[in-house]
Protein backbone atom coordinates (compact mmCIF):
# COMPACT_ATOMS: atom_id res chain seq x y z
CA UNK A 1 0.00 0.00 0.00
CA UNK A 2 1.30 3.42 -1.00
CA UNK A 3 1.50 6.11 1.61
CA UNK A 4 2.00 10.12 1.30
CA UNK A 5 5.06 9.82 3.12
CA UNK A 6 6.39 7.31 0.08
CA UNK A 7 5.54 9.77 -2.97
CA UNK A 8 8.61 11.56 -4.12
CA UNK A 9 9.44 12.71 -7.58
CA UNK A 10 11.09 10.71 -10.70
CA UNK A 11 14.59 10.31 -10.32
CA UNK A 12 16.47 13.31 -11.72
CA UNK A 13 13.41 15.58 -11.79
CA UNK A 14 14.43 17.53 -9.18
CA UNK A 15 17.69 19.27 -9.22
CA UNK A 16 19.09 20.35 -6.14
CA UNK A 17 19.69 24.09 -6.02
CA UNK A 18 22.61 25.71 -6.28
CA UNK A 19 23.17 28.54 -3.38
CA UNK A 20 25.73 30.99 -4.74
CA UNK A 21 28.13 33.00 -2.77
CA UNK A 22 28.45 30.77 0.56
CA UNK A 23 32.08 30.50 0.90
CA UNK A 24 34.75 28.51 -0.74
CA UNK A 25 33.40 25.14 0.46
CA UNK A 26 29.90 25.41 -1.70
CA UNK A 27 31.91 25.45 -4.99
CA UNK A 28 30.15 28.79 -5.64
CA UNK A 29 32.16 31.22 -3.75
CA UNK A 30 34.28 34.19 -4.12
CA UNK A 31 32.49 35.76 -7.53
CA UNK A 32 29.30 33.34 -7.12
CA UNK A 33 29.68 32.43 -10.70
CA UNK A 34 29.49 35.59 -12.49
CA UNK A 35 33.59 35.14 -13.10
CA UNK A 36 35.75 38.15 -12.91
CA UNK A 37 35.09 41.79 -12.80
CA UNK A 38 32.80 43.14 -15.62
CA UNK A 39 29.26 44.73 -16.24
CA UNK A 40 27.98 40.80 -15.65
CA UNK A 41 29.12 40.78 -12.37
CA UNK A 42 27.28 43.92 -11.32
CA UNK A 43 24.00 43.87 -10.26
CA UNK A 44 20.91 45.06 -12.00
CA UNK A 45 23.20 44.23 -15.34
CA UNK A 46 20.84 44.18 -18.59
CA UNK A 47 22.53 44.35 -21.94
CA UNK A 48 20.04 45.82 -24.59
CA UNK A 49 17.63 43.38 -26.94
CA UNK A 50 20.55 42.56 -29.46
CA UNK A 51 23.67 44.32 -27.56
CA UNK A 52 26.65 42.90 -28.79
CA UNK A 53 29.26 44.22 -26.69
CA UNK A 54 29.63 47.80 -29.03
CA UNK A 55 30.22 45.63 -32.27
CA UNK A 56 27.69 47.17 -35.29
CA UNK A 57 24.83 44.55 -33.68
CA UNK A 58 23.37 42.32 -36.65
CA UNK A 59 20.11 44.40 -36.94
CA UNK A 60 22.33 47.45 -38.19
CA UNK A 61 24.81 45.41 -40.41
CA UNK A 62 21.94 43.20 -42.45
CA UNK A 63 19.66 46.12 -44.06
CA UNK A 64 23.09 46.99 -45.72
CA UNK A 65 22.71 44.09 -47.63
CA UNK A 66 21.15 44.80 -50.96
CA UNK A 67 17.79 42.31 -50.59
CA UNK A 68 18.31 39.20 -52.74
CA UNK A 69 16.85 37.47 -56.14
CA UNK A 70 14.08 35.42 -56.38
CA UNK A 71 14.91 32.00 -58.48
CA UNK A 72 10.88 31.24 -58.73
CA UNK A 73 10.11 34.65 -60.08
CA UNK A 74 8.87 34.54 -63.72
CA UNK A 75 10.57 37.75 -65.99
CA UNK A 76 7.85 39.55 -66.92
CA UNK A 77 7.01 42.09 -70.04
CA UNK A 78 4.14 44.32 -70.13
CA UNK A 79 3.55 45.99 -74.03
CA UNK A 80 0.95 48.58 -74.71
CA UNK A 81 -1.70 48.42 -77.36
CA UNK A 82 0.30 51.66 -78.97
CA UNK A 83 3.40 49.33 -79.41
CA UNK A 84 1.06 46.66 -81.37
CA UNK A 85 -0.11 49.02 -83.76
CA UNK A 86 3.15 49.29 -84.57
CA UNK A 87 3.82 45.89 -85.65
CA UNK A 88 3.63 44.21 -89.01
CA UNK A 89 2.33 41.13 -87.95
CA UNK A 90 -1.39 38.98 -88.37
CA UNK A 91 -0.88 37.12 -85.15
CA UNK A 92 1.45 38.83 -81.91
CA UNK A 93 3.47 36.74 -79.70
CA UNK A 94 5.69 36.88 -77.07
CA UNK A 95 8.26 35.22 -79.94
CA UNK A 96 7.32 38.09 -82.42
CA UNK A 97 8.08 40.79 -79.72
CA UNK A 98 11.00 39.72 -78.89
CA UNK A 99 12.02 39.19 -82.55
CA UNK A 100 11.32 42.48 -83.08
CA UNK A 101 12.97 44.22 -80.30
CA UNK A 102 9.89 45.08 -78.46
CA UNK A 103 10.55 43.05 -75.09
CA UNK A 104 13.64 42.05 -73.14
CA UNK A 105 14.79 38.61 -74.74
CA UNK A 106 14.63 36.60 -71.51
CA UNK A 107 10.87 37.65 -70.95
CA UNK A 108 8.79 34.07 -70.15
CA UNK A 109 5.13 36.53 -69.39
CA UNK A 110 3.34 39.19 -71.79
CA UNK A 111 1.38 41.52 -70.33
CA UNK A 112 -0.70 43.27 -72.94
CA UNK A 113 -1.91 46.93 -71.20
CA UNK A 114 -4.66 49.43 -72.11
CA UNK A 115 -2.83 52.40 -73.16
CA UNK A 116 -2.38 54.55 -76.55
CA UNK A 117 -4.71 53.37 -79.44
CA UNK A 118 -4.74 50.60 -81.83
CA UNK A 119 -6.26 51.05 -85.37
CA UNK A 120 -5.38 47.59 -87.23
CA UNK A 121 -6.54 44.32 -86.64
CA UNK A 122 -5.09 41.86 -85.12
CA UNK A 123 -4.59 38.01 -82.94
CA UNK A 124 -2.80 38.77 -79.98
CA UNK A 125 -1.52 35.77 -77.80
CA UNK A 126 -0.59 37.22 -74.41
CA UNK A 127 -0.47 35.46 -70.59
CA UNK A 128 -2.94 38.55 -69.30
CA UNK A 129 -4.23 41.46 -71.28
CA UNK A 130 -6.12 44.63 -69.26
CA UNK A 131 -9.95 44.46 -69.87
CA UNK A 132 -9.26 47.89 -71.51
CA UNK A 133 -6.67 46.18 -73.88
CA UNK A 134 -9.29 43.73 -74.80
CA UNK A 135 -11.61 46.28 -75.36
CA UNK A 136 -9.89 48.85 -77.94
CA UNK A 137 -8.12 45.48 -79.61
CA UNK A 138 -11.55 44.05 -80.26
CA UNK A 139 -12.67 47.73 -81.40
CA UNK A 140 -10.05 47.87 -83.72
CA UNK A 141 -11.84 44.04 -85.28
CA UNK A 142 -8.67 41.72 -83.35
CA UNK A 143 -8.90 39.09 -80.83
CA UNK A 144 -7.19 37.99 -77.66
CA UNK A 145 -6.11 34.57 -76.99
CA UNK A 146 -5.04 34.23 -73.06
CA UNK A 147 -2.97 31.48 -73.25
Amino acid sequence: MIKLEDLKPNKGAVKKVVRVGRGRSSGCGKTSSRGNNGEGQRSGRSAKRGFEGGQMPAFRRLPKLKGFNNVFALNTSAVNVSVLDKIDAEEITLSVLIEKGKVHPKTEILRILGSGEITKKVNVKANYASPNAIEKIEKAGGKVEII
